[in-house]
């Protein structure tokens, strides 16, 4: 039998890369340090990432372009904007908890621009493109639902960044969230309560009321 081959150099660059920038953040991660992880070295990482600054946005790419692969197709179906948009939350919110860093990661580039050159950066205008496809998937879903009445007439760029904000911010939250919950943030209970939770924003705080409350999915 054939053994599948394992990850290449780049991939597994990126994954030491991902374990790394979550923990302690752009200026506190060396590329000799991330060369030897992956068991390469510098030369050879330098082979596939010409700069700290193009790992790291490469590195982000990977993270919102799993995000996309999930939410698009959730965001994207035939069904009404509350539904499609709480399709679309249910799914963000399974790769924040099924991906512990990426949460991390998000809420930590907020603050990590500051770092990274400015323009001429091929990789951070990936990164950026695909940031732009991920949001704006979003803010079309809710400004679908305004148009045709079925969300109340909010401000749209508002709500999407309390949504995101709901649900990066808490599985970014670590011990303090912990503590505030009285259970792992990253527990099947506590991450089925987030998502409930965010049903109910969906349905009570931004979907114009109906006689028939949301029904509740399985996990």
């Amino acid at each position: 039998m054939t053994e599948a081959p394992g990850p290449t150099s780049r991939n597994k660059i990126l994954e030491v890369a991902e374990a790394r920038f979550a923990q302690r953040g752009y200026a506190g991660v060396g590329l000799r340090e991330v060369a030897e992880a992956a068991g390469l070295s510098k030369s050879s990482l330098f082979h596939h990432f010409p700069s700290k600054a193009a790992l790291y946005c490469s590195m982000l790419d990977g993270v919102l372009r799993r995000l996309e692969a999930r939410l698009g197709p959730a965001l994207g179906t035939e069904q009404a904007p509350p539904e499609r948009l709480e399709a679309g939350l249910d799914e963000l919110i399974s790769v924040l908890a099924e991906q512990p860093t990426t949460a991390r990661l998000l809420l930590r580039t907020l603050f990590e621009d500051d770092d990274l050159p400015e323009g001429g950066l091929p990789e951070a205008d990936a990164m950026n493109a695909t940031l732009a496809r991920v949001i704006g998937a979003i803010h079309t879903v809710i400004e679908a639902g305004v148009a045709d009445g079925s969300f109340r007439p909010v401000s749209v760029p508002h709500t999407v960044q309390t949504l995101v904000g709901t649900c990066v911010y808490h599985f970014a939250s670590g011990e303090f969230g912990d503590e505030l919950l009285g259970r792992p943030i990253f527990s099947a209970e506590a991450v089925r309560a987030r998502r409930e939770e965010v049903r109910a924003f969906v349905h009570f705080g931004l979907a114009r009321q109906t006689d028939s409350a949301p029904k509740e999915k399985a996990s």
